[in-house]
Order: C-alpha cells, then sequence, then structure tokens
C-alpha cells in the first residue's frame, strides 16, 4: 500500500471557494461591489413596480431601458456622450469627499466653466483653432475651481457648512449665466431661446474618429486616472485621506488641512469646469440655458454609487449615462415621460443613501 505525498507548492494554493477566510478578508472590497449593486437591482426592481401601476409592462421597460443604452451601437455612442460630463462632474463630488467634505455644487461650476470658455472663445475669435481649444479648456477650469474653492474657503475660514454653500452657489451660478446670456453676451440673432455668439465651427472639438461620441470622453477618462493616481499614489493624495480620515489628527501630525481643502476644491471644481467647456465646444456651440441639464447633479449620485473611487467612476457613470440615454426609446415605445429616468434615478439615490448602514455589518463578510 503506497501513499501519495501531496506538492507543498499546490497545498498552499487553495482556491477562494474552499478558503473559509477569503470573505473575511476581502470583506471590504466585496461590499463595495455587492452592496451598491443590490441598491440599484433594488431601485429597478421598485420603478418597475412603479411603472406597472400606469399599467404598463415591468418586461418591457427593462428591455427597452437596455436597448436605448447599450441594445445597438448608436445607443452606445449616445451613452458615451452623456457619460463624459458625468465623469467629470462626479469627480467634482467625489475628490472633495477624500476629505470629508460633500460637496454638491457642480452643476454650478459647470455652468461657471461653459460660461468662461464661452468667453474666452469669443476674446480670440481670430486665434488658431487650437489655440482657442486650450485656452478655453484652460478658462473653463479655471471658472470651476475657483467656484468650488469658494465653497472650500468659506469652510475653512467662516465655518459654513460646505454642502448647503455649494448648492446655494449653484442657483447663484444659473442667475448669472441667465443674466449675460440675456444681457450682455447675447446674441442678437437668438430670438426665441437667449444666447451667446457661437464660438465658431472651427473651433469645435469634434469627434473621436469612427465614432460619433466627442473627444470629451477621453477628457473624462485622463481626469479619472489622473485623479485615482493623485489620490492614492501620491503623498499630497496620502495627506487627503489622512485629513479625511481624522482631521485632528492631521493637525496633530503638522498637515496644512486649510491648504489641503483649498486645493482639493480646486481641482474638482476644475473638473466640473472642463465639463461645462466640453458641452461648449462639443454640443452646444454656445451657452444658453441648455447646459443647466442636471449633469451635476446625476454626478452625485455616479460619486455616491462609486464609493467615491474615481476608478469606478466610469462604469457607473456609463450606467447612469445609459439610464438618461433610455428616455427618449421609453417615450415612443411605452409612452413614459422622458423625465421618468429622473424618478429612477431619484429611487436609485434613496436606495444607495439607505444602504450606507449595510457596510460592515454583513455577517459572513465580517472579519472573526
Amino acid at each position: 500500500m503506497t501513499s501519495e505525498v501531496a506538492d507543498p507548492a499546490e497545498a498552499a494554493v487553495v482556491a477562494p471557494s474552499a478558503d473559509p477566510g477569503f470573505l473575511q478578508r476581502h470583506g471590504t472590497s466585496i461590499e463595495y461591489i455587492l452592496i451598491p449593486g443590490a441598491a440599484l437591482a433594488a431601485a429597478l426592481v421598485v420603478f418597475g413596480i412603479f411603472v406597472a401601476l400606469f399599467g404598463k409592462n415591468p418586461i418591457d421597460l427593462y428591455f427597452y431601458m437596455y436597448q436605448g443604452a447599450f441594445g445597438t451601437w448608436f445607443s452606445w455612442q449616445n451613452t458615451l456622450t452623456r457619460a463624459a460630463p458625468l465623469i467629470l462632474t462626479a469627480l467634482c463630488a467625489a475628490l472633495p469627499a477624500q476629505l470629508g467634505l460633500v460637496i454638491i455644487g457642480g452643476e454650478g461650476a459647470l455652468l461657471i466653466g461653459a460660461l468662461s470658455a464661452t468667453s474666452m472663445a469669443l476674446a480670440v475669435p481670430f486665434a488658431p483653432p487650437l489655440v482657442v481649444q486650450i485656452a478655453m479648456a484652460a478658462a473653463g477650469m479655471a471658472g470651476g475651481g475657483l467656484w468650488i474653492l469658494l465653497s472650500g474657503a468659506l469652510r475653512q475660514y467662516r465655518g459654513v457648512n460646505e454642502t448647503i454653500s455649494s448648492l446655494l452657489l449653484v442657483y447663484i451660478a444659473l442667475a448669472i449665466l441667465n443674466h449675460l446670456v440675456e444681457g450682455v453676451m447675447r446674441d442678437p440673432a437668438s430670438l426665441n431661446k437667449p444666447s451667446t455668439h457661437e464660438i465658431g465651427a472651427a473651433n469645435m472639438i469634434g469627434t473621436i474618429p469612427g465614432t460619433d461620441v466627442h473627444w470629451g470622453l477621453v477628457f473624462g477618462l485622463i481626469a479619472a486616472v489622473a485623479s485615482y493616481i493623485l489620490i492614492y499614489h501620491t503623498t499630497f493624495g496620502f495627506a487627503a485621506r489622512v485629513a479625511g480620515g481624522n482631521i485632528r489628527a492631521a493637525k496633530i501630525v503638522g498637515l496644512s488641512v486649510g491648504k489641503l481643502i483649498l486645493t482639493v476644491c480646486f481641482i474638482a471644481g476644475s473638473c466640473a469646469g472642463l465639463a461645462g467647456m466640453v458641452e461648449v465646444a462639443a454640443v452646444q456651440g454656445r451657452t444658453n440655458a441648455n447646459l443647466a441639464a442636471g449633469y451635476g447633479y446625476t454626478g452625485i449620485l455616479v460619486a455616491f454609487l462609486s464609493r467615491q473611487n474615481p476608478l469606478a467612476v466610469i462604469p457607473v457613470a456609463i450606467l447612469l449615462g445609459g439610464i438618461n440615454a433610455s428616455g427618449g426609446l421609453l417615450q415612443r415605445r411605452l409612452g413614459l415621460p422622458d423625465a421618468s429616468v429622473l424618478v429612477l434615478q431619484g429611487i436609485i439615490f434613496v436606495f444607495v443613501l439607505a444602504s450606507d448602514a449595510l457596510y460592515g455589518r454583513i455577517g459572513f463578510l465580517k472579519s472573526k
């Protein structure tokens, strides 16, 4: 009778399903995927019930939502186009969250960024297109950055709650935009909808070759990757996360918390300002009230669903962009209002907020 001795190297490799401690060791990472996914699924179920009350088949609802978002190449392009500003506005909420700040003023930074970019383009009408585009991007980022920086400064130096101040600044930004667009910056030819003069077809940033998706998507992807590197792979990002975890401890070890707050708020606002520039230079061609499309508010939902992770913002923004893109198809095929997707977004937001209490409370994922 012979006995086989197992190879020690093979014995050391244990499949995750056979490792009783795998779930406990990786519980936090699993939670970050499982809980938001469950919240999203529950919101879809509730939305289906809501639609069924109006005599519509929930199965048809889910089918047309998929078709309108990801079912065809045209749907994909529409989804990616809508995801581009969502990535940038989500970063406006995700980056300050690393410091424990709840900034929800991305919509205002987007509007100010769009207005700044348009003003720059109109100020240098005879410059080469590339120079104009770079100047527009710089102006949009500076305008949006300074707008969110104002919320951070009010928090740091006057003790004003940043959530309230950033939200109120959205309405101030909208008032400034309407005042200028309907006043000194108005194009006399824009009769029905007041608008600024066009920036010129030569100054538009165009689309990615072979697609109808504008270059704003690439800007968003670069910004998300750069933000991830900044937060998780630099000493600045480490200091920001330390201050976000315990601001008193950060001050004790000598970190300049005020400088961190102002810098992160400026970077966050510049992302939303860049989104405003992209909407002007790739979609609208001018500044008008159409820019207040709610991208800043949807970006908050993207940031919460992604748990403020800059890389996770990308797939979540694509998902939410797809939901927005499906609104037109739902209206044509099921007779639902185009704004019904806003109801779904509201339900998702409620479930995401409610699911926050589940982190660290799922039994089989808790460390022993």
